[in-house]
């Protein structure tokens, strides 16, 4: 049984933006584990700052215009489009909005 599907898509996009070295997923006694191993420079973690942006109570949705742009292109906002998890670069290049689920820096 794998990990979450959402969990586990943001693990991939954090990969592919270089934020994270890498992540996989096994089962430990019977329950989904996602084991993410987080990548250092100079000794100083990459991700300074992870903030959730939509939340089940409030969900955040940004057309393809509005997307954010974090710390002009520095950090990377994770969005749910309607083609799958992508970093907020991929969508503009997409041409895709959708749900805005954290930024990172």
């Amino acid at each position: 049984m794998p990990s979450s599907t959402l969990k586990c898509a943001i693990a991939k996009v954090l990969k592919d933006e270089g934020y994270v070295a890498d992540f996989s997923t096994a089962e430990e006694d019977g329950k989904p584990v996602l084991t993410v191993t987080l990548k250092y420079y100079d000794g100083k973690p990459v991700i300074e700052m992870i903030k959730r942006s939509s939340r089940p109570g409030l969900r955040l949705y940004k057309g393809k215009d509005e997307l954010p742009s974090i710390q002009n292109g520095l950090g990377v906002a994770i969005i749910s489009t309607s083609k799958g998890v992508m970093s907020d670069r991929q969508a503009r290049a997409a041409g895709e909005g959708g749900e805005v689920l954290c930024v990172v820096s």
